[in-house]
């Protein structure tokens, strides 16, 4: 079977099940290792995840051509498909360092193929805005984004600690996800794309189903997915149920 595509790009913002998504997609063993490879919007950032040290004197251009290599390296692992896991908040920086690049190429999506190959976007998307809000702060003042289906805690991001109601920060954190989303969607129109939309809910509740249809949609064999066991939980509780009715009520939200 020839992939349709060489590569894929996840457009998402966080807490839309995009970890569950890349984990089934590297456990497949045929679509890459995505990853949040430009995470950090800083060129420091990126050059102290790939544990690059370019001579003080290197231009630009060239020590952004070295970053790329190794994305591509690291998020390809010998599969001969490229993935990566794109949050808006780095989005804008990422574009703009690919046109320093290609600066002779006329817009983002040919920078995109040109640098990855034949490219699928998916929108990995959570309608709930507000489900996204409560999980978004939980994690913050918790200190804990991923756990495992046994429990067991995947991603700690500082110590524990009791989360506390804030109708102020969720209103803020509902307000960009929706940004997010919406600027997204901007720019797909602006680079006439029409891309795989995939959404939270249809994620957690078939994720190997979701798996088959992404691996379908590359052009690689929907077989890899069987077997495949999720390396996700659900963190969301009854206190998360909770603080979204509360907030619906206080800001007058369907």
């Amino acid at each position: 079977m020839i992939p349709k595509f060489e590569s894929y790009v996840i457009c998402t913002s966080p807490r839309s099940g995009s970890t569950l998504l890349i984990k089934l997609l590297a456990a497949t063993g045929v679509a890459g290792n995505p990853s949040s490879l430009f995470h950090s919007p800083t060129l420091d950032g990126w050059l102290n995840h790939f544990d690059l040290k370019p001579g003080t004197s290197s231009p630009e251009r060239d020590v952004l051509a070295m970053i790329f290599r190794a994305a591509l390296k690291e998020g390809s692992r010998d599969t001969g498909m490229f993935g990566l896991r794109l949050q808006r908040h780095s989005f804008d920086f990422f574009v703009e360092k690919l046109a320093v690049i290609h600066p002779d190429i006329p817009n983002d999506r040919a920078r995109i193929e040109t640098t990855f190959g034949r490219t699928l976007f998916i929108h990995l998307t959570r309608q709930d805005k507000v489900a996204q809000a409560v999980s978004y702060m939980k994690a913050e003042q918790s200190g804990l984004w991923h756990v495992a289906p046994d429990g067991k805690e995947l991603e700690r991001i500082g110590s524990p600690n009791k989360p506390s109601y804030n109708g102020a920060n969720l209103k803020a954190n509902y307000d960009q996800f929706t940004v997010y989303d919406r600027d997204w969607n901007t720019w797909f129109e602006s680079q006439s794309i029409q891309p795989f939309r995939i959404t939270y809910d249809s994620l957690s509740s078939d994720p190997n189903g979701i798996l088959g249809d992404v691996l379908e949609k590359l052009g690689l064999d929907t077989g890899a997915a069987e077997g495949i066991v999720p390396g996700t939980a659900k963190l969301s509780d009854a206190n998360s149920q909770e603080w979204s009715t509360r907030f619906r009520v206080e800001y007058d939200i369907i």
